[in-house]
């Protein structure tokens, strides 16, 4: 009875410290973040090995299973540690006895945060190399140079005595060459903006010159068709050159000694040139309007009696046409035209007398002075 009790006892222990375990496991596991990375391979690391940020330990590796040609490891990360979303898994192995770790990198320094759940892909991850694989690339490489290799004939040898004797002395220039590279770099790195968009208008160019090849080379080639007339009448064009710079001396001179003369005229030229501009109408009527006068006179001449023929009505252009006067309508006047009234009134009116009677004086009319004035009837 006694023994039951007690195990009875221990079994209840035991249940309760299973339960105080869960619990606390539980507790520490809320706000923690579970990421999972896949590695080619994980030599080196168990269930517990440190997760580490920067060399701080900010977790622990939860568990390390192998699945095909990767491993899957599961990182827990402590909690209220922030990891930048492009972050990324590597096996680092500080020396050769002592334990691995996981890292995570680059620090979270804002932006976005790495999810809980989150998955590493095994292209983003590195392991060390491990010391087997060094040695075994040191003995290739050695035997490759040595004396079965490359060095076989001595050449190896050879390439370090020259290289050897060229940079002897050039220490200093060359560690020089160096830094100005980097220097280079970092510019380069700063604009590298700018460089690509240099880059990507060049291209641009290049692709327009491609598409339009033809034209080009026909460019070229009247270019150096002109380039080769030139280069044949070099002496010609120097001695035009050389004319012309006289020439040009010359103007220069006349306009030094003229100036006054010259202002002179072209103040005189102002009243012409703004008549001109102000009667541009005008001269574009005159120019539409001539050719068909010069005809008009050359059908209008005479050759037999050396005349001009024609006729005209002075009152039409003074007064208006028949319609456009007083009374016209009245009259019973019809079977015309309208005339251009807007035209009418720009024309002058011109002082004519009535119909059917010319009266004009020797002084304006230009005839014979008589003293008296002179009646001529005029059939209309």
């Amino acid at each position: 009875m006694r023994r039951t009790r007690i195990i009875g006892i221990g079994a209840g222990l035991a249940v309760v410290a299973v339960a105080a375990t869960s619990g606390v496991m539980a507790l520490d596991d809320q706000g923690t973040t579970t990421v999972t990375a896949y590695f080619d391979q994980a030599t080196g690391v168990y269930a517990g090995s440190d997760l580490r940020i920067l060399g701080v330990k900010v977790g622990t590796v939860e568990s390390v299973d192998p699945q095909g040609e990767e491993v899957r490891v599961v990182l827990r990360l402590d909690k209220d540690v922030k990891v930048p979303e492009e972050a990324h898994a590597v096996v680092v192995a500080p020396s050769l006895v002592a334990d691995r770790y996981v890292q995570l990198a680059p620090a979270y320094t804002g932006g976005a945060r790495l999810e809980d759940d989150a998955v590493l892909p095994a292209a983003d991850n590195a392991t060390p190399i491990e010391v087997d694989q060094l040695y075994e690339s040191i003995t290739e490489l050695s035997t490759a140079l040595g004396p079965e290799g490359a060095n076989k004939d001595g050449a190896l040898a050879a390439l370090l005595d020259t290289g050897a004797k060229n940079l002897d002395g050039n220490g200093k220039a060359i560690g020089d060459s160096i830094e100005q590279f980097g220097k280079a770099t970092k510019t380069l790195d700063k604009s590298s903006g700018n460089l690509f968009d240099t880059l990507s208008y060049l291209q641009t160019f290049t692709t327009v010159l491609k598409d339009n090849d033809g034209e080009v080379r026909a460019a070229e080639q009247q270019l150096n068709s002109v380039t080769g007339f030139l280069a044949d009448d070099k002496k010609n064009l120097s001695a035009a050159l050389k004319e012309l710079g006289k020439a040009l001396g010359q103007v220069k001179t006349f306009i030094k000694t003229n100036r006054g003369a010259l202002k002179e005229n072209v103040d005189l030229l102002v009243p012409l040139t703004q008549t001109l501009v102000d009667q541009r109408a005008s001269l574009a009527e005159s120019l539409d309007t001539l050719p068909l006068a010069a005809g008009n006179v050359l059908n209008a001449y005479d050759p037999a009696n050396r005349t001009l023929n024609g006729r005209t009505n002075l009152n039409e252009l003074s007064m208006g046409g028949p319609l456009t006067r007083p009374g016209a309508a009245a009259a019973g006047i019809t079977g015309l035209k309208p005339a251009d009234t807007a035209r009418q009134k720009a024309l002058p009116a011109l002082p004519l007398p009535a119909i059917g009677t010319v009266y004009g004086t020797p002084e304006k009319t230009g005839a014979k002075k008589t003293g008296t004035n002179e009646k001529k009837e005029v059939t209309p």
